[in-house]
């Protein structure tokens, strides 16, 4: 029995392995209204294509992607640090595509799937996270609420999956 709520750091063949759990997250929350850079209608092909691109991404070693599973051993979320970066940037890396499955939200998953990305970062000789969110989303006041540093807001950033408009705001963490 997995314990509850583990996190893993997943290989390229296990991210292949696992395309349809991950795929169900991803689509999940895109058809749930979370701003993660699709549009809807939301496609089990493009979510396949799009964690078949993450798999090829992290063999040429320019990101992590963890994911969480629940007691009974499902994936439920996932999250990705963005290590490539340019060389003038060596301690910085992105953070993207925060996932919880919305049967597995309020579990506190999120955070420990940032306090595994934290540590994972810290490992990997970064000091400075930073990611985007859609302004006004339960996804700001999680990330305050997680210790991170709101620099500033960008009006009309992107559009949300239903095609309105929405602003971004930048957060920033020292580790």
């Amino acid at each position: 029995m997995t314990p509850l709520n583990s996190v893993e750091t997943l290989s390229p063949e296990a991210i292949i392995t696992h395309l349809d759990a991950l795929s169900a997250i991803l689509e999940d929350c895109v058809t749930g209204g979370a701003s993660v850079s699709f549009m809807l209608p939301f496609s089990r092909h493009t979510a396949r294509q799009f964690w078949q691109d993450m798999a090829e991404s992290v063999r040429r070693e320019e990101r992590t992607v963890l994911a969480c599973r629940d007691a009974q051993g499902d994936y439920v979320g996932t999250v990705q640090l963005i290590t490539s970066q340019p060389e003038n940037q060596p301690h910085r890396a992105d953070v993207a595509k925060l996932l919880v499955h919305q049967k597995a939200r309020r579990q506190g998953i999120a955070m420990q799937l940032m306090q595994a990305l934290e540590a994972t970062a810290r490992a990997q000789g970064k000091t400075v996270l930073v990611l985007d969110t859609a302004t006004g989303s339960g996804a700001e006041s999680f990330y305050q609420q997680a210790g991170w540093q709101k620099a500033g807001e960008i009006p009309r950033y992107a559009l949300m999956p239903d095609g309105t408009m929405a602003g971004t705001s930048l957060f920033y963490k020292f580790l």
